[in-house]
């Protein structure tokens, strides 16, 4: 399993950013994904999930309102579309995988009672003014 993640940066409060991930290495099409993140000192924290046909979005209810997710299994592919973005969105993100996808997972997730991987190294999002 190989994610790929990309679009972070430095951005002000109200700001927006286009978090990518890129995958390969599996059967994307078939898989749920979700959005994970970590902020300097914290635990790993579930953002949002979506199913494998891309229709049945979830949200946290700290980013519900203000981040889209969507996939395009075309390209094997993952987004979060972030806006309205707030001083505490300040984390590294990261794409998931079910931990069950394959072995050897070093960043393990639960979220929605479900065990996930952090298969990649994230994209640093920093929300600053």
């Amino acid at each position: 399993v190989h994610l790929v993640e990309s679009g972070g940066g430095f951005v002000q409060p109200g700001g927006s950013l286009r978090l990518s991930c890129d995958a390969s290495g599996f059967s994307f099409n078939i898989y749920s994904m979700i959005w994970v993140r970590q902020a300097p000192g914290k635990e790993l924290e579930y953002v949002s999930y979506i199913n494998a046909g891309g229709n049945t979005p979830r949200y946290a209810d700290s980013v519900k309102g203000r981040f889209t997710i969507s996939r395009n299994n075309t390209k094997n592919s993952l987004y979060l579309q972030m806006n309205s973005l707030k001083t505490e969105d300040t984390a590294v993100y990261y794409c998931a995988t079910l931990e069950g996808v394959s072995s050897g997972c070093l960043r393990k997730v639960q979220a929605l009672n479900i065990p996930w991987c952090a298969w990649g190294q994230g994209t640093q999002v920093t929300v600053s003014s």
